[in-house]
């Protein structure tokens, strides 16, 4: 018989409404078994479903099924993996070779990312009740994509809270240090085994569309990292200039300047505190900015602190945009919500003393979904602007 787990009312209320995370406080009994499938029983001993299990983690119980009992085996794994597979086909196109194949809770597969590149497969198992099951997701993914090399980016520090090593190793075949990415016409290096996420930020592929859509004269990309942006901007604009902290990626950004043979883009290594403060202090006008920073809030305790950090680089964007000019501003701090975000931009022109309408406000693509129930998938958000003086 299947190790059982009991929850509280409120662990059973919640997986009710449709959030599939049980914490630690909501488990009145731990299941006797190391991390797993277990099935999930309520103050009334009714089965509620199955759930993953994980020992050491705040999140205990991550609900996959309604259906208790369910055999976490190869074939559920395939079935479920080749379903969050088939969403992405006919809607990305043929306009780029990489996208996420699984985003976590977002496809049903708690914890478990896996990002296309090409043909390589990078995956993250981010708990360690996924993590009990790499061998069928493994399988199941080699025999559903056909990969020729499958690589774990498993470094991300949630995996410290889960009592999980932080590693990078390949899992199937190999996979490069570069693969080359088309994106809508441009081309970059992701970086698989070193770069920011799993290789290379996927999230961002439509907003980049959207900004180079409305690119003219000079542009500003900043937080650039290895110049995404500033390639799509560079198409249209007259001249880009990438900032960023990092020379590493300033050295990318050109290499991937090169690989499409743009010579309108000039990298700059700075703060963009800093640099943004010395351009307005000089009078500098751009007729296109882009501000696509890192996540500024990392938990509750630092939402005040990420929202004066956003108020002050979009105030001082905006003072630095020409009359006409169209700024896209992003977060992806998820504990930011979209109607802070847009009432810091509201704070931020009001100080910046400009008249900025807001053309449209933009969410997550589609291979990265947001549910409803469970507001945790959803965590980027973005405005196009335009400075209306």
């Amino acid at each position: 018989m299947r190790t059982t787990a009991g929850i509280s009312s409120r662990g059973a209320r919640r997986w009710a409404h449709g959030h599939p995370w049980i914490f630690r406080s909501d488990v009145t009994r731990a299941p006797d078994a190391p991390a797993g499938a277990v099935t999930v029983l309520d103050p009334q001993g009714r089965a509620l479903g199955t759930a993953l299990w994980s020992p050491a983690s705040e999140i205990s119980l991550r609900f996959v099924s309604r259906t208790p009992d369910t055999a976490l085996d190869a074939g559920w794994w395939r079935a479920r993996l080749a379903a969050a597979i088939a969403r992405r086909d006919g809607v990305l196109g043929p306009d780029t070779n990489a996208c996420r194949y699984v985003h976590g809770e977002g496809d049903g597969l708690p914890s478990l990312v896996v990002d296309r590149f090409d043909r390589w497969l990078v995956v993250q198992f981010l708990s360690a009740g996924v993590e009990a099951h790499r061998g069928e997701i493994v399988d199941a993914l080699a025999g559903l994509v056909a990969p020729e090399g499958i690589l774990a980016r498993n470094d991300a520090s949630v995996r410290t809270r889960e009592g999980l090593a932080r590693v990078v190793e390949p899992l199937a075949g190999t996979v490069p240090a570069e693969v080359e990415v088309r994106e809508h016409g441009i081309r970059y290096l992701a970086a698989p085994h070193e770069g920011q996420k799993t290789g290379a930020f996927l999230d961002q592929r439509e907003a980049r569309v959207l900004a180079a859509g409305v690119a003219r004269g000079r542009a500003l990309d900043v937080f650039s990292y290895h110049g995404s942006f500033a390639l799509h901007l560079a198409r249209r604009a007259d001249t880009v200039t990438a900032v960023d902290v990092s020379a590493a990626a300033i050295a990318r950004a050109a290499q991937n300047a090169a690989l499409n043979g743009l010579t309108n883009i000039t990298g700059v290594e700075a703060d963009a505190f800093d640099f943004l403060r010395a351009e307005e202090a000089r009078g500098t006008r751009y007729e296109t900015i882009v501000l696509d920073p890192p996540a500024f809030a990392k938990n509750r305790g630092a939402i005040a602190g990420a929202l004066r950090g956003y108020k002050e680089i979009n105030l001082r964007a905006m003072r630095l945009l020409a009359p006409g000019g169209m700024l896209y501003t992003a977060s992806c701090s998820y504990h930011v919500g979209t109607p802070d975000f847009l009432a810091m931009l509201g704070e931020a022109a009001a100080d910046a003393g400009r008249r900025i309408i807001l053309r449209s406000v933009t969410g997550q693509p589609v291979d990265h979904p947001e549910v409803l129930t469970i507001p945790e998938t959803g965590y980027l958000k973005g405005a196009l602007l335009e400075a209306g003086d």
